[in-house]
């Protein structure tokens, strides 16, 4: 069967821990569609209805503040989108959008209330990935606010070449505008510093293309701040 979740290539370990009910459950009901880069996939203020679960792609997500909308992290597929907004709130307390053309299954959140009821390993699993997530922002939140921007930089290349794309060569996903939004400075700091790094020999640079040289280095500023 087609839709049947037992056969996704895409599912995370939480799901492997379902019964066969439990299977039977999120097959008929769930929905999976396709956006394009640049596409909402969860907007803040607006009621929830669906647990969203990314296939593919890559997602950041922001939140407007008094000022001016903040992102708060980029996040790569397979993983839940909005969890804690969608289960904890009837509204969304976020945004999502699509940084990559993406798949993304929306998974009927009373449905995915009763997995949760009936199914321990699968509660358990989605705790430990809720107090993961958490966790790290709190760290995150901390070396913004006490490091230097070199320092702030340095983590935001580490965090694309360690976790988002695995490869010390890549294509920057996102504007300089909305890389300064992430570490919380302006863009012509981030221009700046990125010029900096290309002339020490610890990145270079063509075009969107950022290619880590010096690890090590890269490394040490990210710990120094």
């Amino acid at each position: 069967m087609q839709n049947d979740c037992r056969n996704c290539p895409f599912h995370t370990k939480d799901i492997g821990t379902l019964s066969e009910n439990g299977f039977d459950q999120l097959s008929a009901n769930h929905l999976v569609l396709k956006f394009k880069k640049g596409d909402t996939i969860i907007k803040q203020g607006m009621y929830s209805t669906n647990v969203v679960f990314l296939r593919t792609g890559l997602a950041k997500i922001h939140l407007a503040g008094p000022y001016h909308e903040q992102i708060v992290r980029l996040v790569k597929a397979p993983t839940y989108l909005g969890l804690p907004t969608t289960v904890g709130d009837k509204i969304n307390q976020y945004s999502v959008t699509a940084v990559s053309d993406m798949e993304v299954c929306f998974i009927d959140l009373n449905i995915f209330r009763n997995l949760l009821r009936e199914n321990e390993q699968f509660s358990y699993e989605i705790i430990l990935d809720l107090c993961h997530n958490e966790l790290e922002s709190f760290h995150r939140c901390a070396q913004r606010t006490q490091k230097l921007i070199r320092g702030n930089m340095a983590d935001a290349l580490l965090e694309l070449a360690n976790n988002i794309f695995m490869s010390d060569k890549f294509l920057l996903p996102i504007s300089q505008a909305e890389l300064a939004n992430l570490v919380d400075t302006s863009r012509e700091s981030i221009s700046r510093i990125l010029t900096e790094f290309d002339k020490d020999g610890i990145i270079k640079i063509n075009g969107k293309e950022i290619e880590i040289l010096n690890k090590k280095s890269l490394t040490l500023i990210s710990l120094k701040g």
